[in-house]
């Protein structure tokens, strides 16, 4: 099999990616997962650049809306949480408790790893619906010595998944739960 790719960029053609993107060196750098050095070395450098990089730096030019895609939104919201299978992102979810209100992004394709399915557009009731469904049922048998061992005085989901990350022992999906700064 063969494959339409382009194996080397110059530093010139790499410097005029970045700039259709929008980009800094930095930025670029960050969205790349190389170092800032390396973007400058790649720009200034007279030899061309290989690897596969340059297969993303391919894919960027021609489609420069993934750059948006990729982007995890400004935090507006109290509560962050991102939803992860294994180490991939899946799902963000913003939360302002006190109006009850979400936001999401997500950041795959699949139905299955997003957080809330098809939902694009789910309320505060899916949300809690969701927390539950990270969680051990509330009619576990023995529930009480479960919650004595995470140290809960109640069943309550949103602690339990602070306490357990969300994490099922059927499957890879985990919960990191971030409070906004400031």
């Amino acid at each position: 099999m063969e494959f339409a790719r382009q194996d080397q960029l110059s530093g010139a053609e790499i410097k005029v990616i970045r700039a259709r993107l929008g980009l800094t060196q930095k930025t670029f750098a960050e969205l790349l997962n190389v170092s800032k050095k390396s973007v400058e070395r790649w720009e200034q450098g007279a030899d061309s650049v290989s690897g596969p990089v340059t297969m993303l730096l391919k894919l960027l030019k021609e489609h420069p809306e993934l750059v948006e895609e990729m982007e995890i939104p400004e935090q507006e919201f109290p509560l962050r949480l991102r939803y992860m299978d294994g180490n991939d992102l899946c799902t963000i979810i913003d939360v302002d408790d006190r109006s009850r209100r979400i936001r999401i992004k997500n950041y795959t394709t699949d139905y299955i790893s997003r957080a809330f399915g098809n939902n694009t557009a789910p309320t505060y009731e899916d949300y809690e619906e969701f927390l539950r469904s990270r969680c051990f049922p509330e009619t576990r048998d023995k529930m009480k010595l479960i919650l004595r061992e995470l140290n809960l005085p109640f069943y309550d989901p949103f602690l339990i998944i602070q306490k357990t990350a969300g994490r099922m022992a059927e499957d890879n999906y985990w919960i990191k739960m971030e409070r906004k700064r400031g």
